[in-house]
């Protein structure tokens, strides 16, 4: 980077930089941003803030070199359950030196058990790299791609997959791969860590351990989450993968499921595993069948107020095959023109809307999460419903976008697909909608 050149900066020094009357002490992070200088702070933050903005910057210590964590041999136990860890990202196997910023990733057995010694007590653990990628990089040709390492390693006898992935999409992906994994025999259960390895406060090593504790003790079967219960250390949930939502942008116990229940819950001391649902799959030795296809023409609307025709013709005009609407309330879209300004705004949006749902497949939610849509209730609606649009029950926003473009990848049938959008293939639609209930109790 030019100005730090000209500063006599590089990567990994420790200065004190003034910008706006406030001082920063970091190290200076890589950033290929040239008009921005990236710090790491003391409290393990990235900060970035724009050259023009900085009064003055001097180096308070040269950077060094960071090495790998020690790897020390840990012994397997050949008589402990096969358990199978595929990475695809995130921070669950990381760790990160925070005078530089540098992140270590640990994929091999050796590097793995190294940083959870725990674990080699609990199963016989074999450890593959599938991508190292953020989660917002994920496209439904990925979901093939895990799907095949998770059929490759159930063949060489994992009793169970733990599936590594970053947080931010982690419940969309639970969602996909349920669908893909259909009739699954033994446990995947995907981990994430919302902070990083080596903090105290980091939450990666329990979400792990009590994954895998899950799969060694239990007769549990299909794709699942598991990730911390509360913002304490005592226990992790295991939540169903249609129905969780990533609910905050950095509590540990961020995920919770909408609409449904923790499926079990670990104690991390005692390790003691307490199922609250009973009607879950079991363990067995079918085999299960793949089914990684998706349409890729598949999109996602939410509705705010001040929309135009525009948004709706778009996917349209672009040959979108399917299209999930995050309606408002019960299920529903501006549309109606009650004044002088609506006739001028809304005059071209329900066509749009109908235009679009004859030749495609269009299925509302809605944006409140809990409740389900009730399509019958209002005159909007109603509308909505003779034009062609599918009520999605209480499906959650993301669950039916890749719901859709699965079914619309595997059946040629567009009526097919309608019927079976409106049934339940894996848990993602409940009979009975649950109320609402408080989010985090600490």
């Amino acid at each position: 980077m030019g100005f730090l050149k000209k500063q006599g900066l590089k990567e990994s020094d420790l200065v004190e930089l003034v910008s706006e009357k406030q001082t920063f002490i970091g190290t200076i992070l890589p950033s290929n941003e040239k008009n921005t200088v990236f710090l790491k702070l003391k409290s393990g933050y990235n900060i970035g803030i724009e050259t023009s903005k900085i009064s003055s910057i001097k180096k308070l210590s040269a950077g060094q070199k960071v090495a790998k964590a020690k790897q020390e041999t840990v012994k397997q136990d050949s008589n402990l359950p096969k358990i199978s860890i595929l990475h695809t990202g995130g921070t669950i196997a990381s760790r990160v030196d925070y005078r530089t910023g540098a992140v270590y990733s640990a994929f091999t057995p050796k590097d793995l058990l190294a940083m959870f010694p725990e674990l080699a007590k609990i199963g016989n653990f074999n450890s593959k790299l599938i991508s190292n990628m953020w989660s917002d990089d994920l496209r439904f040709a990925h979901f093939g791609v895990i799907a095949k390492a998770v059929q490759g390693e159930a063949k060489k006898g994992a009793k169970g997959i733990i599936l590594g992935m970053g947080t931010d999409n982690l419940a969309v992906a639970a969602a996909a791969m349920a669908f893909v994994l259909e009739k699954c025999p033994i446990p995947v259960i995907i981990v994430g860590a919302q902070r990083s390895s080596d903090r105290g406060s980091s939450d990666a090593a329990m979400n792990l351990v009590c994954a895998a504790e899950f799969i060694a003790k239990t007769d549990f079967a299909g794709v699942a989450i598991c990730m911390h219960d509360s913002s304490s250390d005592n226990a992790c949930a295991i939540l169903p993968a249609c129905k969780t939502r990533k609910m905050h942008t950095s509590r540990r116990d961020a995920f919770k499921p909408v609409n449904d229940t923790v499926i079990a819950k670990i104690d991390y001391n005692s390790r003691e595993i307490i199922f609250l649902k009973k009607d879950y799959a079991r363990k067995s030795s079918g085999t299960f069948v793949l089914k990684p296809k998706f349409e890729e023409k598949v999109g996602l609307l939410k509705i705010t107020i001040n929309m135009f025709p525009s948004q709706f013709e778009f996917f349209s005009k672009h040959g979108f095959k399917g299209l999930v609407i995050e309606g408002t309330g019960l299920g529903q879209t501006p549309g109606h023109m009650p004044d002088a300004i609506t006739k001028k705004a809304h005059k071209k949006i329900f066509p749009a809307i109908k235009a679009l749902a004859k030749k495609s497949v269009v299925v509302m939610t809605s944006q409140c999460l809990y409740g389900r849509v009730q399509m019958h209730v209002y005159d909007k609606a109603t509308d909505l419903v003779e034009m062609g649009v599918i009520p999605g029950e209480d499906m959650l926003p993301e669950t039916a976008f890749v719901k859709l473009a699965w079914l619309l990848g595997n059946y040629k049938n567009k009526e097919k697909v309608k019927e079976l959008m409106r049934k339940n293939l894996r848990g993602e639609i409940t009979e009975s909608t649950i109320p609402n209930q408080e989010q985090w109790q600490d």
